[in-house]
């Protein structure tokens, strides 16, 4: 599989324009994230569409996850979150984490790669889509 420096992303305009909005909102506050810049370059380059023809298999906004370390760790599921529905403990991951912003817009198949605030590696293959709002005819989550 590759990384997620060689990957095209697809995201919809919906999810493009909520988390431009909501780094902007963070910088005026003098809270942006470490890595800020690195979503914000990979959501402007990211192929867009519109929510009603996102592909079933791309990891939109509040999309469950099924990953599992490529390495042949167990699978465990994760939902791509907005930062105040986040809850590690209970697989809520923010966008605006490590984790969440290499999952975002990748496919079923691909790895997500990226490197954590402690300065180490990680990976994980997204196996399955578990729940896409977009699948379901939510359009606005």
């Amino acid at each position: 599989m590759s990384s997620t420096a060689e990957l095209q992303r697809t995201i919809t305009d919906l999810d493009h324009v909520r988390i431009h909005s909501l780094l902007r909102r963070q910088a005026a506050a003098g809270a942006a994230s470490a890595h800020a810049d690195e979503l914000a370059e990979m959501i402007d380059f990211a192929d867009q569409v519109r929510p009603q023809e996102i592909a079933g298999d791309v990891v939109t906004m509040y999309s469950k996850v099924r990953v599992a370390d490529p390495a042949g760790g167990a699978e465990r599921s994760l939902t791509l979150v907005y930062p105040p529905d986040a809850d590690a403990a209970q697989g809520m991951i923010s966008v605006l984490s490590p984790i969440g912003t290499s999952l975002l817009g990748l496919r079923v198949g691909d790895t997500a790669r990226w490197l954590g605030v402690d300065g180490k590696s990680g990976a994980l293959e997204v196996r399955a889509i578990e729940f896409q709002p977009e699948a379901s005819g939510d359009y606005t989550a």
